[in-house]
């Protein structure tokens, strides 16, 4: 009976290191488009982007801000912290302000200036009034409000631009449940119309 001899296909080496680099290759990119993948995903859950004058001068349009949706879990919001929430008149957009109150906190505003409890509130860094006009409360809420306690739960926002900003003044208070995060820090920032890039805005605290 005659052997039976088995022959194993000679591969040329070059065709095998063709081969391994062409698997480094779709190694590499499979990375490269997992970790596109992520940062888009990152991007889309914690940037948002700034659209509207009613934060100015601290927040323009077109800054992409960093905001923080964890630590609310175990902290409460504090006065001064710059939010974004789910308007509650349309849940369906986010909208960000500066809370200027806190619940049990009472409010007033007389002639553009704001009280908290009775005491004068200082104006934050950014925060600016455009508009000389004082309007009587009978007309708008704008510089005339109040005086109201704020009920458990409820904060008081105001955009920076004091003198153009849909805010407290005019739709009510806010409820916990509709605050998304804090705002912590500007990303990145482009030109409204264009794709021209504000540097001096790039990693920018406020």
């Amino acid at each position: 009976m005659e052997a039976i001899q088995t022959y194993s296909p000679i591969v040329p080496l070059s065709l095998t290191k063709k081969r391994s680099r062409c698997k480094h290759f779709i190694k590499e990119w499979g990375k490269l488009i997992v970790f596109a993948l992520l940062v888009a995903l990152l991007v889309r859950l914690f940037v948002y982007r700034v659209n509207g004058g009613s934060m100015e001068t601290t927040l323009l349009t077109g800054d992409f801000v960093f905001v923080d949706k964890i630590s609310y879990r175990f902290t409460e919001p504090q006065v001064g912290d710059i939010i974004v929430f789910e308007y509650p008149l349309n849940p369906s957009k986010d909208f960000i302000k500066r809370i200027v109150a806190r619940p049990g906190q009472r409010v007033e505003i007389v002639d553009k200036k704001l009280y908290v409890d009775d005491k004068l509130v200082p104006d934050a860094p950014g925060v600016i009034h455009t508009d000389p006009e004082i309007i009587p409360e009978l007309f708008s809420p704008r510089d005339n409000f109040g005086p109201f306690t704020l009920p458990e739960g409820q904060y008081f926002v105001m955009g920076d631009n004091r003198d153009d900003s849909q805010d407290s003044r005019f739709w009510g208070f806010l409820e916990r449940k509709h605050i998304i995060g804090k705002a912590q820090i500007i990303c990145f920032s482009l030109e409204p119309g264009s794709f021209k890039v504000r540097f001096d805005r790039i990693l920018c605290t406020f």
